[in-house]
């Protein structure tokens, strides 16, 4: 098959570009937009995670990019102050192979934050975010069992967040 049978023909390209572009025009029409970053309702954060916490890194580098907040290091310079109450990683089992071994894992992520200005008036209540995910294995696969565990810890800390932050663009002050 030769190169020039392989593309479309000029007419061919220019329909569907013009295909493409009234489709666009359409959906800009209707009013679609990207969901984009919302904004948080507060100028400065003060986030409560430990430095080292792989959830405190990803959150504070999705708010710098995302929003005009900055994060401070101080908690007398923040408008709103993250409390951290807890970060618990969990595994349980939840299944057993007909000789008595593990076979079935659920692992949780338990994380109790809240709110509050810099009066110590509570924007967020103390509110707690529980994920969980199955795994299952069996005892050949004790090294790969320990790596999908990390994964999914992975999976579920940037889960939460997301769910954090979209939290964070919904708070209203209390008066």
């Amino acid at each position: 098959m030769t190169r020039a049978a392989l593309t479309l023909p000029h007419a061919a390209r220019r329909r569907a570009l013009m295909v493409a572009g009234a489709a666009l025009a359409t959906l800009e029409g209707c009013g679609f937009q990207l969901r984009g970053a919302a904004p948080l309702p507060f100028r400065r954060l003060y986030s409560g995670f430990a430095r080292n916490s792989a959830i405190g890194s990803e959150l504070r580098a999705l708010i710098r990019v995302n929003s005009d907040t900055i994060i401070v290091e101080r908690v007398d310079e923040a408008d709103a102050r993250l409390e951290v109450l807890y970060e618990r990683r969990e595994r349980e089992i939840v299944g057993f192979t007909s000789t008595g071994r593990p076979r079935e894992y659920q692992l949780r992520l338990r994380i109790r934050v809240r709110v509050t200005d810099a009066k110590g008036l509570e924007w967020m209540p103390a509110t707690e975010l529980v994920l969980r995910r199955e795994i299952t294995s069996s005892d050949i696969e004790v090294v790969n069992r320990a790596q999908e565990e990390e994964l999914l810890f992975r999976e579920m800390e940037s889960d939460f967040v997301q769910q954090l932050l979209r939290r964070l663009s919904a708070l209203k002050p209390r008066s």
